[in-house]
Protein backbone atom coordinates (compact mmCIF):
# COMPACT_ATOMS: atom_id res chain seq x y z
CA UNK A 1 0.00 0.00 0.00
CA UNK A 2 1.41 3.33 -1.03
CA UNK A 3 1.40 5.94 1.70
CA UNK A 4 0.74 9.55 0.96
CA UNK A 5 1.54 12.49 3.15
CA UNK A 6 -1.34 13.98 5.09
CA UNK A 7 -2.64 17.18 3.62
CA UNK A 8 -1.38 19.60 6.22
CA UNK A 9 -3.48 22.38 4.77
CA UNK A 10 -6.72 20.49 5.40
CA UNK A 11 -5.74 19.63 8.96
CA UNK A 12 -4.72 23.20 9.67
CA UNK A 13 -8.02 24.39 8.18
CA UNK A 14 -9.92 22.02 10.47
CA UNK A 15 -7.94 23.25 13.48
CA UNK A 16 -8.82 26.84 12.52
CA UNK A 17 -12.50 25.98 12.09
CA UNK A 18 -12.60 24.27 15.49
CA UNK A 19 -10.87 27.24 17.10
CA UNK A 20 -13.23 29.72 15.43
CA UNK A 21 -16.26 27.70 16.53
CA UNK A 22 -15.10 27.90 20.16
CA UNK A 23 -14.10 31.58 19.88
CA UNK A 24 -17.47 32.57 18.41
CA UNK A 25 -19.18 31.03 21.44
CA UNK A 26 -16.63 32.40 23.95
CA UNK A 27 -15.83 28.85 25.04
CA UNK A 28 -12.04 29.18 25.17
CA UNK A 29 -12.36 30.10 28.84
CA UNK A 30 -13.55 26.51 29.40
CA UNK A 31 -11.11 24.83 27.02
CA UNK A 32 -8.19 24.05 29.26
CA UNK A 33 -6.13 21.01 28.28
CA UNK A 34 -7.53 19.28 31.39
CA UNK A 35 -11.16 19.90 30.41
CA UNK A 36 -10.54 19.00 26.78
CA UNK A 37 -8.81 15.75 27.72
CA UNK A 38 -11.79 14.88 29.91
CA UNK A 39 -14.13 15.71 27.03
CA UNK A 40 -12.17 13.30 24.82
CA UNK A 41 -12.63 10.59 27.46
CA UNK A 42 -16.38 11.25 27.61
CA UNK A 43 -16.78 11.25 23.84
CA UNK A 44 -14.60 8.14 23.54
CA UNK A 45 -16.89 6.42 26.02
CA UNK A 46 -19.89 7.42 23.92
CA UNK A 47 -18.16 5.94 20.86
CA UNK A 48 -17.37 2.76 22.78
CA UNK A 49 -20.97 2.52 23.93
CA UNK A 50 -22.06 2.08 20.30
CA UNK A 51 -19.99 -1.10 20.14
CA UNK A 52 -20.75 -2.34 23.65
CA UNK A 53 -21.76 -6.00 23.74
CA UNK A 54 -20.86 -6.50 20.07
CA UNK A 55 -18.56 -9.35 19.23
CA UNK A 56 -15.48 -8.24 17.31
CA UNK A 57 -16.80 -9.54 13.99
CA UNK A 58 -20.17 -7.83 14.59
CA UNK A 59 -18.45 -4.53 15.31
CA UNK A 60 -16.91 -4.64 11.82
CA UNK A 61 -20.38 -4.96 10.31
CA UNK A 62 -21.98 -2.21 12.40
CA UNK A 63 -20.88 0.65 10.09
CA UNK A 64 -22.68 -1.09 7.23
CA UNK A 65 -25.95 0.10 8.81
CA UNK A 66 -26.47 3.73 7.76
CA UNK A 67 -27.96 4.87 11.07
CA UNK A 68 -25.23 3.18 13.10
CA UNK A 69 -22.56 4.62 10.83
CA UNK A 70 -23.99 8.13 11.31
CA UNK A 71 -23.81 7.73 15.12
CA UNK A 72 -20.25 6.39 14.87
CA UNK A 73 -19.26 9.33 12.67
CA UNK A 74 -20.71 11.84 15.14
CA UNK A 75 -18.93 10.39 18.16
CA UNK A 76 -15.66 9.96 16.29
CA UNK A 77 -15.92 13.56 15.07
CA UNK A 78 -16.47 14.74 18.64
CA UNK A 79 -13.30 12.95 19.77
CA UNK A 80 -11.32 14.43 16.91
CA UNK A 81 -12.69 17.94 17.44
CA UNK A 82 -11.59 17.93 21.06
CA UNK A 83 -8.18 16.53 20.06
CA UNK A 84 -7.79 19.35 17.55
CA UNK A 85 -8.76 21.86 20.20
CA UNK A 86 -6.13 20.52 22.60
CA UNK A 87 -3.62 21.00 19.79
CA UNK A 88 -4.90 24.56 19.36
CA UNK A 89 -4.75 25.62 23.00
CA UNK A 90 -1.45 23.82 23.60
CA UNK A 91 0.11 25.11 20.36
CA UNK A 92 0.94 21.59 19.16
CA UNK A 93 1.83 20.94 15.54
CA UNK A 94 -0.36 17.86 15.26
CA UNK A 95 0.98 16.50 11.96
CA UNK A 96 4.54 16.77 13.29
CA UNK A 97 3.53 15.14 16.59
CA UNK A 98 1.84 12.27 14.74
CA UNK A 99 4.87 11.74 12.52
CA UNK A 100 7.17 11.71 15.58
CA UNK A 101 4.93 9.18 17.30
CA UNK A 102 4.82 6.97 14.21
CA UNK A 103 8.61 7.02 14.16
CA UNK A 104 8.74 6.04 17.84
CA UNK A 105 6.20 3.28 17.23
CA UNK A 106 8.09 1.98 14.21
CA UNK A 107 11.10 1.48 16.49
CA UNK A 108 9.01 -0.18 19.20
CA UNK A 109 7.13 -2.34 16.73
CA UNK A 110 9.49 -3.41 13.94
CA UNK A 111 7.59 -5.03 11.09
CA UNK A 112 9.62 -8.22 11.15
CA UNK A 113 8.78 -8.81 14.83
CA UNK A 114 5.18 -7.70 15.08
CA UNK A 115 3.48 -8.44 11.76
CA UNK A 116 0.20 -10.19 12.53
CA UNK A 117 0.72 -10.02 16.30
CA UNK A 118 -1.18 -7.92 18.82
CA UNK A 119 1.22 -7.95 21.73
CA UNK A 120 2.81 -4.98 23.45
CA UNK A 121 6.30 -4.03 22.26
CA UNK A 122 7.81 -5.24 25.51
CA UNK A 123 6.58 -8.75 24.69
CA UNK A 124 7.98 -8.94 21.15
Amino acid sequence: MKRRKANRTELEELKSEVLAFAQDREWLQFHSPKNLSMAIAVESAELMQLFLWCESHDSRALPEDAAAKARIEEELADVFIFALQIANVSEIDLPAAIRRKLEINSTKYPVEKCRGRSVKYSEL
